[in-house]
């Protein structure tokens, strides 16, 4: 059915070669856009990909439209708070747009899907520039808003899809690629998903999604929590354990227990509340839960879709964290081992000799909760997949938070940098970093092209495979990292995190 819906598209919707120019304008499945033309590419920013969403409820089918739409400028980010990185709070729900960037060039390409981080509670597609991938890479690349917080992934007793709204809407806007990608002159059948973050979470998700069966057909999974749990106060202090996947009955329960913070007691009053009355309780509703049509069973024991993957994670990914938290005292800190890896906490302390108390527990934490877990992730998915696994490890990337004591280093979110122009936040490559940018640039777009990274231009990206120890170092000199080693893989295999 896909391919005869594309078939059609292809006949009834203007051919890449015809878009007109100044300024272009493009057919979709619900009506004409019109977009900008910037010289080596084309954008079309704002499409609505569903209808303004009814609070709890599955995404559904924008609206059609006779005139042609104006598409310079992008949609309203879906509701959440301000953000330290600068961001205003938000609190429209009519938010389920996306941006497309095409290349000036003949012939279908590669269409590479954004779905953008923020811990599921803030972020938006118009924060990520892609001019510099699509153009480079000959790529079409898409980037997408989807509900956040309590309005993505609330969960209450009886509500059907809780904890999954958010997802439902990044599939949605897959469809909407599989209906319209022809137009913007990409390929329905050549479809990358990639994300960082709540963003890579999010497409751990669907890899196990019965749902997203022919939505995409390769992934690049960025510094993503799906595989273990993790480390109490490893994501914020006082917090304790927790799974990256949400049992369904702790959402409900929860749901229901907060619904009293906001003065309601039924599910009736919650969807009649203003937005604005909501935001007290928006950031506990942070994660994703499984036990839905769209996420039947829980991801750490289920994989669907066997496509072609880049995963890996950033070489200081917890340095982040400690810039929006606070660093710990070593008080603290010794009261954070402890509460984290009980009777195994004097194993940490011999592995990791105590320096800086912030330093040091964000190297733990980033061997315990990201490098190591997904050093685990890729070796399975190479026992069923082309995997290729990576490091980002540019110490030197420019920070984006206030100074912590000690250089932040690769951090968390700093590969985002490399990929895209970002309009809130961003900071300057200088002449090396850009460097690195590029290699990063053909080496997303090569794999969105083929499923294999490697280009003759840069150094071989080895397929990874499910006995190995070193991965692609993606630093100012391209090479190879023993992860396992640098990381003590060895050691976080015998320490249960839950």
């Amino acid at each position: 059915m896909v391919k005869v819906l594309a078939l059609a598209l292809a006949v009834l919707l203007p051919a890449p070669a015809a878009l007109p120019t100044d300024p272009p304008i493009v057919g979709t499945d619900r009506g004409a856009v019109r977009g900008i033309d910037r010289g080596d590419h084309r954008e079309f920013n704002g499409i609505p990909y569903a209808a303004p969403p009814r609070r709890w409820q599955s995404p559904q089918p924008a609206a059609r439209w006779s005139d042609v739409r104006d598409a310079t400028r992008s949609g309203p980010r879906c509701a959440q708070l301000a953000s330290p990185t600068g961001t205003e709070q938000s609190t429209a729900e009519d938010c389920l747009y996306l941006n497309v960037t095409t290349p000036k060039r003949p012939g279908r390409k590669p269409v590479m899907v954004w779905l953008h981080g923020g811990g599921f509670v803030e972020g938006a597609g118009s924060e990520y520039d892609p001019r510099r991938l699509a153009v480079r890479g000959g790529v079409v690349v898409v980037t997408i808003n989807y509900r956040l917080g309590i309005f993505g992934n609330f969960g209450y007793p009886g509500l059907e899809g809780s904890g999954t709204f958010g997802l439902e809407d990044q599939q949605a806007a897959l469809r909407w690629v599989q209906r319209n990608a022809t137009a913007f002159g990409g390929d329905p059948g050549n479809v990358t998903l990639f994300g960082q973050s709540a963003g890579g979470q999010s497409i751990c998700a669907h890899l196990a999604s019965p749902t997203a069966a022919g939505l995409f057909h390769r992934s690049i999974v960025q510094s993503s929590l799906c595989t273990t749990p993790i480390p109490a106060n490893a994501l914020a202090p006082g917090l304790p354990a927790v799974s990256p996947w949400e049992a369904p009955a702790s959402l409900a329960a929860r749901g229901r227990e907060l619904a009293g913070a906001v003065r309601c007691s039924t599910l009736t009053c919650l969807a009649e509340k203003d937005p604005e009355e909501l935001m007290p309780i928006f950031p506990a509703f942070a994660g994703l839960a499984y036990g839905t049509a769209i996420l039947p069973e829980n991801p750490l024991h289920s994989r669907l879709h066997d496509v072609p993957i880049m995963s890996g994670s950033t070489r200081d990914e917890m340095t982040y964290l400690l810039g929006l938290a606070g660093s710990p005292t070593p008080e603290k800190y010794e009261e954070y081992l402890d509460q984290a890896f009980g009777v195994h906490a004097d194993r940490v302390r011999a592995r990791y000799p105590l320096g800086n108390p912030g330093q040091t527990w964000a190297a733990i934490t980033t061997d315990s909760a990201f490098a190591c877990p997904t050093l685990h992730r890729n070796r399975a998915a190479a026992r069923r997949a082309p995997t290729y696994a990576y490091e980002f490890a540019d110490r030197t990337a420019p920070p984006t938070l206030p100074p912590i004591g000690f250089p932040y280093g690769a951090y968390h979110s700093a590969d985002a940098l490399y990929l895209f122009d970002l309009r809130v936040g961003g900071r300057e490559l200088n002449a090396a970093q850009r460097r690195l940018a590029n290699a990063m640039l053909d080496y997303w777009s090569a794999f969105a092209h083929t499923g294999d990274p490697n280009t003759p231009a840069l150094p071989h990206w080895p397929r990874f495979h499910p006995k190995d120890r070193a991965v692609q170092s993606l630093d100012l000199q391209l090479g190879r990292t023993d992860l396992a080693g640098t990381h003590n893989c060895g050691l976080w295999a015998t320490i249960p995190l839950d």
